[in-house]
C-alpha cells in the first residue's frame, strides 16, 4: 500500500454537506497516518516472514515454535492486505476526553507508539458498541463509517450529549443500523462489526463460564452474532489463541458452512475450525437421511440419551457369585463384596472403558492383601494382572464395549431397548427395530457420540497396557546392559563394590528414592561423582 495520496472519503452528491473539511479534516489526517503505518507494517512484517521462512527448520519444539510463528505472521499479513484503510471502523469521543478514540478490526500503533486503532474486541471499545442514549457509557459522540471499495461512502454522528456537537457533529435521521438494512444482499454473510447494536454486543461480550443459549427466531442474527463471539472469545479468553486452545464452530450443513465462512476471517481469525455434526462422528461419513420421519422424532428424544446411560449400566454389574484365584503360590478367595467394592472405585463420571483398569487395579489391590505368604510384591503383582482366570471374569462382568456396538443393539435387540427405553410403546419399539443393526443415518448421530462419549475410548487401556509393557522392557534391557559393561569392566581392571551399586542407581535413574532410602546406593559426592572407595579388591555381588 502507498501513503494516503487521495482523500478517503468518496461521499455522493447527495451527501456533499457530509464532505465539509470541519467534518472530516481530522479523519484525513488520522486515515493517512493509518496508511503510512500500513504500508510500514505490511513491508517489516513481510521481511519477518521471508526470514522465518529462511532459517532452518530445526526439530522438535523448535520446528514447531517455527511453524507457529510463519503461521501467526501469515494470517496477520494477509488481515492487513485484504482491507487497507477500511479496517477502520469508527470512532468515539469521551465526555471527558476530546481526542477520537478510532476503533478498528484489528489494533495498529505506528514505529512511535501512537495507537492509531484499538482492536474492536478489546474493553476499552466496548462504549463504540454499547453507548445508548440511556446509558452512553461515558461517550460524548460516536461516528460509524460505511466503506466502499476501500473508500468511505458515507458516516453517520451520534450524539449522547450536548457537548457532543462541538466539532461540528454531522447528524443523519438515517442510522448505519437502519442503512445496512437496505443494502445490497450477497451469496455470503458479512461481518456486522459497523453496526452492531448494543444488545447483540452484550452477547458477544459475555462471560465464557459455562454455556450461553441464544433463543430467537430465523433471520435476527443469531450465527453472526456467534461468530463474532467466537472472535472475542479467541482475543479475551486466556485459555484460547496463540498455542492454547482453539475454537470449533459446528453448522447443520456444508453451504451453510460456506455462506458464513467470511466472517471470521473478516474479524482477523483464521484458524477457527467449522464442520458439520456429521464430520464429529466417524460414522457420520456414510450416514444417511432418516426416511421415516417419526424414527426420526423418537431418536431425537432427550429421553434417549437416557436410554444410552442405561444400556451402559447393563454392563456395569459385579458378578454375584466369588470365584477363587489361582497364583503359583496360593488360592486367594474373591467374594461377591469383594468385586462390589472394586466397582465402586472408578471416579464419578469416568468413562465405562476407562474405569476398567481401575477395577482391575483394585482387585489386584484386594488380591495381594488376602494373599498369605512370603512372596515379592512385584512378583506378585504381575502374576494377579496376567491371571486368565481372573481377567476372563472381569471381562465377562465389565466388558471393553465400542459405541457403534452398543447403538448397533438398540436397534436390532427389541429386549434391550425395551429395558433401556421401557417408556416406549410396542409399536414403538418395532418401528425402531431395522435390519442391519449398523445402517447408520443421521439421527443416529447425536445417540453414538452420547454413547461415545459415556463409554470413552475402548482401545485406550490396550495402548496403555502396551506402553507400560514397552517401558518395564527398556527398563530390563538397560538394567542387563549395565550388568554386562560392569561384568566387562571388572573382568580386566577389578573396581569396588560401590562402583557397581553406584551404576545399579544409576540404571534405576527413573526412581523417585531419595537417594539416602536406597539400598546399597552410595550418595553422591558434591561434585556429582560417586564416592570412591578405597577398597582395593572388588567381588562382583549375587543379584
Amino acid at each position: 500500500m502507498s501513503p494516503l495520496t487521495t482523500s478517503a472519503f468518496d461521499l455522493p452528491d447527495h451527501l456533499a454537506a457530509k464532505a465539509d473539511p470541519a467534518l472530516i479534516a481530522d479523519d484525513e489526517r488520522h486515515f493517512a497516518a493509518i496508511a503510512e503505518c500500513l504500508e510500514q507494517s505490511i513491508a517489516a512484517l513481510s521481511e519477518r516472514l521471508d526470514a522465518e521462512r529462511r532459517a532452518p527448520g530445526g526439530i522438535g519444539q523448535a520446528a514447531m515454535d517455527r511453524d507457529m510463528e510463519i503461521h501467526r505472521l501469515t494470517a496477520r499479513l494477509r488481515t492487513l492486505r485484504r482491507f487497507g484503510l477500511d479496517l477502520c471502523l469508527g470512532r468515539m469521543v469521551g465526555a471527558d476526553d476530546p481526542e477520537p478514540v478510532y476503533i478498528g478490526r484489528l489494533g495498529l500503533t505506528d514505529s512511535a507508539g501512537r495507537r492509531l486503532l484499538l482492536d474492536w474486541r478489546s474493553p476499552a471499545a466496548e462504549p463504540f458498541f454499547g453507548a445508548t442514549h440511556a446509558n452512553p457509557m461515558g461517550l460524548a459522540s460516536r461516528r460509524r463509517y460505511r466503506w466502499t471499495n476501500g473508500r468511505i461512502s458515507d458516516y453517520w454522528d451520534e450524539v449522547f450529549t450536548s457537548d457532543g456537537f462541538e466539532g461540528h457533529a454531522a447528524l443523519d435521521d438515517q442510522s448505519a443500523f437502519i442503512a445496512s438494512l437496505g443494502g445490497h444482499r450477497s451469496s455470503r454473510m458479512r461481518d456486522v462489526l459497523g453496526t452492531i447494536q448494543a444488545d447483540q454486543d452484550a452477547i458477544i461480550r459475555a462471560g465464557s463460564s459455562g454455556a450461553l443459549v441464544v433463543d430467537g427466531g430465523p433471520g435476527t442474527g443469531k450465527t453472526v452474532v456467534a461468530l463474532h463471539r467466537a472472535a472475542y472469545l479467541l482475543y479475551s479468553d486466556p485459555r484460547l489463541g496463540h498455542r492454547r486452545g482453539d475454537v470449533l464452530f459446528v453448522g447443520p450443513h456444508q453451504p451453510y458452512l460456506a455462506y458464513v465462512s467470511d466472517v471470521l476471517p473478516s474479524l482477523g481469525e483464521e484458524g477457527v475450525q467449522t464442520c458439520t455434526l456429521q464430520d464429529l462422528v466417524p460414522e457420520g461419513a456414510a450416514a444417511a437421511i432418516e426416511t421415516d420421519p417419526d424414527v426420526a422424532r423418537l431418536k431425537s428424544s432427550a429421553d434417549m440419551v437416557k436410554a444410552i446411560e442405561k444400556a451402559v449400566r447393563f454392563y456395569e454389574n459385579p458378578p454375584a457369585k466369588g470365584m477363587t484365584v489361582t497364583t503359583p503360590w496360593a488360592d486367594v478367595r474373591l467374594s461377591p463384596d469383594d468385586w462390589a467394592e472394586a466397582f465402586e472405585a472408578p471416579e464419578p463420571g469416568t468413562p465405562h472403558n476407562e474405569a476398567r483398569d481401575q477395577i482391575l487395579e483394585e482387585l489386584v489391590t484386594i488380591l495381594m492383601d488376602k494373599h498369605d505368604g512370603d512372596v515379592p510384591v512385584d512378583l506378585l503383582r504381575k502374576s494377579l494382572l496376567r491371571n486368565r482366570e481372573l481377567l476372563m471374569a472381569l471381562n465377562s462382568a465389565w466388558p471393553l464395549i465400542e459405541a457403534a456396538d452398543l447403538v448397533g443393539d438398540l436397534w436390532s435387540v427389541p429386549a434391550y431397548l425395551r429395558m433401556c427405553a421401557p417408556w416406549l410403546t410396542p409399536a414403538e419399539i418395532r418401528k425402531l427395530q431395522r435390519t442391519d443393526a449398523q445402517a447408520w443415518t443421521v439421527s443416529d448421530l447425536p445417540l453414538l457420540d452420547a454413547a461415545r462419549r459415556r463409554l470413552g475410548d475402548p482401545q485406550a487401556s490396550r495402548r496403555r497396557r502396551r506402553h507400560e509393557a514397552a517401558v518395564a522392557a527398556e527398563r530390563e534391557r538397560m538394567a542387563r546392559v549395565v550388568d554386562d559393561l560392569i561384568w566387562t569392566t571388572s573382568s580386566r581392571s577389578p573396581t569396588t563394590s560401590t562402583a557397581w551399586a553406584w551404576s545399579r542407581c544409576c540404571a534405576a535413574r527413573t526412581s523417585r528414592t531419595p537417594w539416602s532410602t536406597r539400598p546399597h546406593c552410595p550418595a553422591p559426592t558434591p561434585t556429582g561423582s560417586p564416592a570412591r572407595s578405597r577398597t582395593s579388591s572388588w567381588t562382583r555381588p549375587r543379584n
